[in-house]
């Protein structure tokens, strides 16, 4: 169990919205774990692109606060009421309140962990929830696909696009992916796209039509945000789906219901994780198969970049400009 004193930890924080260098390397106060809290020494941490819209500003949080909500590491000490963990027990943790992940130690709540397999390193268990779990609902609860659906997924060499092309190739899915470098072409077409595009919203529609013998796709899903949602629109088959569920280039300005209309009776979605493995029961399943097609191969996780926690903000830097490939991770030893 938790001792009384109050220790000191090292973590980025944020006091102000704005860009990478909003990002700030201190000391802070740790409290022990209260009831039904676990302390975790973090070994790996995941960064997400949503991490940025947190720090801009995009998806603003109370200041000062800290950022990231997934790790992995060992459980250091339990709260009160907290079963079913043991100090020193590898684990990985995905919370909806996205801060605190981006420090040494912390206390999280119990309901959050998850034991890692022996399969599975702290790099992997660090990154693969958020993205893993996103990529799991898009494909079989926002949309069940199914063998012959054709399929677009922007930013398909990404965290999250190569987790979505490879799972939806298993599932018998054409996939189409868009990308924006030769290095990042052959990424997507090692994990599993049939077909991959430059990104050119100018030209996109037209070649999707082409590879689609004139169709369309069923789905589109992109994570890019303004850029590309009214080209990904054109890529859709008659009463198909789009899946924004990301604003990498920023937020998509308000749609007028006549867009989707006037394309085919479009159906628009724009989903959040968390409504979707709200139910406890539901996550841990969720997980369970996450788990479960990384051991047998389906999925291969790959991580691209490791930084020092410390320099988290040069991570951000990557991750904007799009220098990324696959998964980044922070490393408080690094």
């Amino acid at each position: 169990m938790a001792g009384d004193a109050t220790e000191t930890t090292h973590a980025i924080r944020v006091d102000a919205f704005g860009g990478p260098e909003a990002l700030n390397w201190r000391a802070v106060p740790l409290a022990p774990p209260g009831p039904g809290e676990v302390r975790v020494r973090h070994t790996a941490i995941g960064i997400n692109f949503i991490d940025t819209y947190h720090r801009s500003g995009l998806y603003p949080l109370t200041l000062p606060t800290g950022l990231g909500g997934e790790a992995a590491g060992v459980v250091e000490a339990l709260g009160a009421d907290v079963d079913g963990w043991q100090i020193g027990q590898r684990i990985a943790y995905l919370g909806r309140q996205p801060t605190d992940a981006y420090s040494e130690r912390r206390n999280v709540p119990a309901e959050w962990l998850v034991p890692l397999p022996d399969a599975i390193d702290d790099d992997t268990g660090a990154s693969v929830l958020l993205k893993g779990l996103t990529a799991w609902f898009l494909l079989h609860e926002c949309h069940v696909v199914v063998p012959g659906d054709a399929i677009l997924v922007h930013a398909a060499s990404g965290g999250v696009g190569q987790l979505l092309t490879q799972w939806a190739a298993s599932l018998g899915a054409q996939v189409i992916g868009i990308v924006s470098s030769d290095e990042k072409a052959a990424l997507a077409e090692q994990n599993g796209c049939h077909q991959v595009l430059r990104a050119d919203p100018a030209t996109q529609a037209k070649q999707v039509r082409a590879l689609t013998g004139g169709a369309g796709v069923r789905v589109v899903y992109d994570s890019v945000g303004k850029d590309t949602f009214f080209a990904s629109l054109d890529c859709l088959a008659p009463r198909g789906l789009m899946v924004t569920y990301g604003n990498a280039s920023g937020a998509v300005p308000p749609v007028a219901p006549l867009e989707l209309a006037q394309r085919g009776s479009l159906v628009l979605t724009r989903p959040v994780l968390f409504d979707f493995i709200a139910d406890p029961e539901v996550r841990r399943a969720a997980v369970a198969t996450l788990f479960e097609r990384i051991s047998d191969g389906t999925l291969s996780v790959r991580v691209g970049q490791r930084f020092a926690l410390a320099d988290a903000a040069d991570a951000h830097r990557a991750l904007e400009s799009r220098a990324t490939i696959g998964a980044t991770v922070l490393v408080p030893d690094a």
